[in-house]
């Protein structure tokens, strides 16, 4: 399905940041797409969901150690916006 927006969470304890995010999304009118991979543990099946998703922006949301972002730009051309948890370094390290 062509979404404008792919939301990947690290894991499932950012769900709660995740939901805020869906909602105004919705509020906005804009489709998107959530998915719950690690790129630490899933990283073959991410890498085959980056490869295809039709999706127009990435919003990448990730704690503890945040890598998230920063892998889902190193592998699309895609914007990817980094969405900060207050974990590990005060989220800064997702930035």
């Amino acid at each position: 399905m062509d979404v404008d927006v792919s939301i990947i969470a690290g894991s499932r304890s950012d769900m709660e940041l995740v939901k805020r995010v869906e909602n105004t999304l919705e509020e906005l009118g804009v489709t998107f797409e959530t998915r719950v991979m690690s790129c630490h543990r899933d990283f073959k099946v991410l890498d085959e969901y980056l490869s295809k998703a039709s999706c127009k922006v990435f919003i990448a949301i990730a704690g503890l150690s945040a890598h998230l972002p920063g892998y889902v730009a190193a592998r699309t051309k895609k914007p990817v916006i980094g969405i900060p948890v207050d974990k590990a370094l005060g989220g800064l390290d997702s930035l």
